[in-house]
C-alpha cells in the first residue's frame, strides 16, 4: 500500500486496534470511544505489563500481535510545573516510547496509525488562533520546551515515514484536555484538574481564600477528552495527510473565567486570589481548526458541561485517583 492508492474510509472493526497508554486521560477515552463504534478486539498494555521505553520488549510486543491499527496515545506528561522540573525525562522518556512504538509499527506493517501530539508544540507568541503551518516558525514556550521537542520529533517521524515508506500515518494535535481519568495530583496535573482538586478541598474544609498561580489573564482552549476520542477515529477514517491536524473546539476562556466556572461546579463560595510571582506561561493558546472542520467533524460537549461532569467523576473516584 501507498499514500498514493489510499483512501480513507471505514475501519475493520473485527482488525486488532492497539491503543498505546490506554490506561490513560486519552488513551482511556479512545477505547471506551472504539467499544462503543463496535470494534472488537482491542489492543492495550499497561506500563507494568509493556515498558514502551524498553525497545525490544515492544518489538517482541508488535510481532506477537501484529496490530492492523494503532493511536499512540502513551506519554509522559504534566503540567508546567513538572515540565520545568524534569525537563530530561519529558524529552528522554517521550523520545524512546515513540521511536520504539513507530519503528515497530512500520517493521511490522502497521495499515493505519494515529499519532498524538500536544499543543504545545507551537511557538509561545504564534499567531493567534494557532494554524498548522505554525509549526517552527518561532521560540517555544520555555517551561515545556523539552515536551514540545518531542512531540515535534514524533509529527517528523510520521511525516518521514510517509515520504520513505509510503504509509498513510497521521498525526493529531489537540488542545488542553480534561475529563475522566485526568491526573488530579497536585504536583503532576495541569491546570484545570489541578483547579478542580483545589477548589473542592477548599469547599470540604470550609478555606476563606484559595490562591492560583500567575495572573489568571493567560486564555485557553479547553477541550473533553471524549470529544477527542470522537475526532481521534474521525481523522482515521475520514483524512489523510503529512501535516498534523489541530484538535480543539475554536474557543477560549481566561484561567480565571475557568476557575469561576470549576469554583461554582464544585460548589466553593470563598474568595480566589491570584499570585502574579508565579508563571503564567503561554499568554494566550487557541488553536485553528479549519483543517478539523474540513474534515467533518466539531466538539459537542461545552466547557460548563465538560467541567460539571470532570467533577462528578472526580469525587465518585477520589479513592483511587492517580497520584
Amino acid at each position: 500500500m501507498t499514500a498514493v492508492d489510499f483512501a480513507p474510509g471505514p475501519l475493520d472493526r473485527s482488525a486488532t486496534f492497539y491503543v498505546a497508554g490506554h490506561r490513560g486521560l486519552v488513551g482511556s477515552a479512545i477505547w471506551r470511544n472504539l467499544q462503543g463504534a463496535g470494534f472488537s478486539n482491542l489492543l492495550g498494555r499497561t506500563s507494568e505489563e509493556l515498558d514502551l521505553k524498553n525497545r525490544t520488549d515492544v518489538f517482541s510486543f508488535f510481532a506477537t500481535n501484529k496490530p492492523r491499527y494503532v493511536v499512540l496515545a502513551a506519554a509522559k506528561v504534566g503540567g508546567i510545573l513538572a515540565n520545568n522540573t524534569y525537563p530530561v525525562d519529558f524529552l528522554s522518556d517521550n523520545l524512546r516510547i515513540q521511536v520504539n512504538v513507530l519503528d515497530a509499527a512500520r517493521e511490522h506493517g502497521v495499515e493505519r496509525l494515529l499519532f498524538l501530539g500536544s499543543s504545545c508544540i507551537y511557538p509561545k507568541f504564534a499567531e493567534q488562533p494557532i494554524r498548522e503551518d505554525s509549526l517552527l516558525t518561532g521560540h517555544l514556550e520555555p517551561t515545556n520546551d523539552a515536551y514540545a521537542i518531542a512531540k515535534i520529533a514524533g509529527i517528523t517521524q510520521i511525516q518521514a515515514v510517509r515520504r520513505q515508506y509510503g504509509l498513510p500515518w497521521i498525526s493529531a494535535m489537540p488542545t488542553n484536555l480534561y475529563g475522566p481519568g485526568d491526573n488530579f495530583s497536585p504536583e503532576g496535573s495541569h491546570v484545570l484538574p489541578a483547579l478542580i482538586r483545589r477548589f473542592d478541598e477548599a469547599a470540604r474544609s470550609g478555606v476563606e481564600s484559595v490562591t492560583n498561580w500567575g495572573t489568571g489573564s493567560p486564555k485557553r482552549e479547553f477541550l473533553h477528552v471524549d470529544d477527542m476520542a470522537s475526532a481521534c477515529l474521525h481523522l482515521l477514517e475520514n483524512y489523510d495527510g503529512p501535516s498534523q491536524v489541530n484538535v480543539g473546539t475554536g474557543t477560549d476562556v481566561t484561567i480565571k473565567e475557568l476557575a469561576s466556572v470549576i469554583a461554582s461546579a464544585v460548589g466553593y463560595r470563598g474568595q480566589i486570589a491570584w499570585d502574579a510571582t508565579k508563571p503564567d506561561g503561554t499568554p494566550r493558546k487557541l488553536l485553528d481548526v479549519s483543517k478539523l472542520r474540513a474534515a467533518g467533524w466539531s466538539a459537542s460537549i461545552g466547557i460548563e458541561d465538560g467541567i460539571r461532569s470532570t467533577v462528578e467523576w472526580y469525587r465518585e473516584n477520589l479513592a483511587t485517583l492517580r497520584s
